[in-house]
């Protein structure tokens, strides 16, 4: 680790852990020399064992801690943090809130996306299927694509709702392959103009409708399937009773629901500091199983849990070589400072799905109907 100036020690001083590391690294005030991921993974063996725990300051170890700051320099006020990090306003979760909260990392730039993610530009875990040579991303999120088109049982003339719907990936993929009339909904200005130019492109505009529109804004007749695919870490633990009872409206009898999600474990922190303010402001990771209760008392009948975590590693280290091999033009796009908040983001982030701290699941549910007909197989055709 490299201390390039005094306001270095300040940040981690004012915001020691975490927080503090991130703001010096980001802010350029701090470099880590060789393998980032290993010293990452270093500090965080440290802090499981407890190491980073076990010292406890005196009196006198306080004393001599505040000459040796005095002598380097580093007592001052505390800097400010980088211009990266969010700086919301209002009640949490409320519509302005959220628009603004999903604006700060989604409508960064859709250039900076485009080149960072593959063609079908899906933000979220692919899924892997192949060991073979040449088998790279881009298959492996059109098998996550078509996955979920499998277990939503789509066929030609199904309507479908995608709910945080991203830069349309999937509306694109289920029109185009399976012949839905679908409809998408997202929060994000960037993305809405995306998706767009996209169904344009595919000549789907009268077969795909894309909205910027809330969750809670949704007045629609019910749909024959519903997708909400990495969206609902963005709710919030108040709200998401909620957003699994709208979910559960939207829908038809028989109708099935795919929850793309990801999770943390019942002790494990989950985002933590860097992630809430500079990647996701308010963001919400709940255990699975809270998650499955929530759709339960919605009124789901949950039909099938697809976990996904090593397949979340591959995506964000395949995103994360994107991103080194092309670093020079994503600092053009998002300048240095934004460069470093991804790949701090990107590396932090494979080692928690790695080491089990976050985790990813694929949920399918039904809205039973009266009778209580689910409509589904007796086997997994998807699989």
């Amino acid at each position: 680790m490299v201390l390039h100036n005094r306001r270095a020690l300040r940040r981690l001083l004012y915001a020691p852990g975490e927080l503090g590391l991130a703001r010096a690294y980001v802010s350029g005030d701090l470099d880590v020399e060789g393998d980032l991921a290993d010293g990452f993974r270093r500090i965080w063996a440290l802090t499981r064992s407890g190491a980073l725990r076990r010292a406890k300051l005196g009196p006198r170890e306080w004393a001599e801690t505040l000459r040796i700051a005095v002598r380097l320099g580093i007592v001052g006020p505390p800097p400010e943090p980088p211009a990266e990090e969010a700086r919301l306003s209002g009640k949490l979760h409320t519509l302005l809130r959220d628009k603004s909260a999903i604006a700060h990392h989604y409508d960064l730039s859709n250039a900076f996306y485009q080149l960072l993610m593959d063609e079908s530009m899906a933000y979220s875990s692919a899924y892997w299927t192949s060991e073979e040579d040449g088998y790279d991303l881009e298959q492996a999120q059109w098998d996550k694509l078509e996955l979920i088109c499998r277990k939503l049982g789509l066929r030609p003339g199904m309507r479908l709702l995608d709910v945080g719907c991203g830069w349309g990936s999937l509306l694109v993929h289920a029109a185009k392959h399976h012949g839905v009339q679908a409809v998408g909904i997202t929060l994000s200005a960037e993305q809405l103009q995306h998706i767009r130019g996209r169904l344009a492109q595919h000549d789907l505009e009268d077969r795909v409708e894309v909205r910027r529109q809330d969750y809670r804004e949704l007045t629609d007749e019910p749909f024959d399937a519903v997708a909400s695919i990495e969206m609902g870490e963005h709710v919030g633990e108040e709200n998401y009773p909620e957003y699994t009872r709208t979910l559960y409206r939207m829908l038809k009898p028989t109708g099935r629901l795919v929850l793309q999600q990801m999770s943390r474990g019942a002790v494990a922190p989950g985002g933590g500091a860097f992630i809430e303010r500079y990647i996701a402001p308010d963001m919400t990771m709940r255990p699975l199983s809270r998650t499955l209760g929530h759709l339960e008392t919605a009124g789901f009948e949950i039909r099938d849990v697809h976990a996904l975590r090593e397949h979340y590693v591959r995506t964000v280290r395949a995103w994360e070589k994107t991103l080194e091999d092309n670093w020079d033009d994503v600092v053009a796009l998002i300048g240095e400072p934004g460069a470093r908040v991804w790949r701090l983001y990107l590396v932090g982030g494979a080692l928690a799905f790695e080491e089990n701290r976050m985790g990813v699941d694929q949920i399918l549910a039904v809205r039973s109907s009266d009778e209580g007909l689910s409509a589904l197989p007796a086997t997994r055709e998807w699989s």
